[in-house]
């Protein structure tokens, strides 16, 4: 696990508990998956790297853009699937043909493999990254150690 890996990690599990508030982003208070990132990357960085348009729950998956994997991919490192490290976000593709609309930080590897995300009526939680999760990884990055 690199430094900033670590970093995000325990950043990420100050916020278990949050509850679950779509667009919010303010720990204990409120998140949703985005939101969640977005804390994690603002106690990194000290800013965000761009503003966040509005955007509905479907994540335009109507018009099939892939809103939130393109913004991942101008911030984060991309890294192949299998690549696993501590302190990696994930994207997650949650039905077949649908955009990746979920995502999550991963916490631990190897056998005891969990991550950190926001989900709709549970709030901020760790879950084990089981393989009903691991099948709809679609993306996994890296934060960057330095930003511009």
């Amino acid at each position: 696990m690199t430094r900033r890996g670590e970093m995000a990690v325990a950043i990420a599990r100050r916020w278990i508990g949050t509850p679950y508030r779509h667009q919010a982003t303010c720990e204990g208070a409120g998140c949703d998956c985005l939101g969640l990132l977005r804390g994690v990357w603002r106690d990194l960085y000290a800013v965000e790297p761009e503003l966040v348009p509005h955007y509905s729950p479907d994540w335009s998956e109507p018009q099939g853009e892939e809103l939130l994997l393109e913004a991942a991919s101008r911030w984060l490192i991309a890294k192949p699937i299998d690549a696993e490290a501590a302190g990696d976000v994930l994207l997650f593709r949650m039905r077949s043909g649908g955009v990746a609309k979920h995502l999550g930080l991963q916490s631990e590897t190897d056998v005891g493999a969990a991550f950190v995300h926001s989900y709709d009526r549970h709030g901020v939680i760790e879950s084990p990254l089981s393989e009903p999760w691991r099948r709809r990884i679609v993306a996994r990055f890296a934060f960057p150690e330095e930003t511009a």
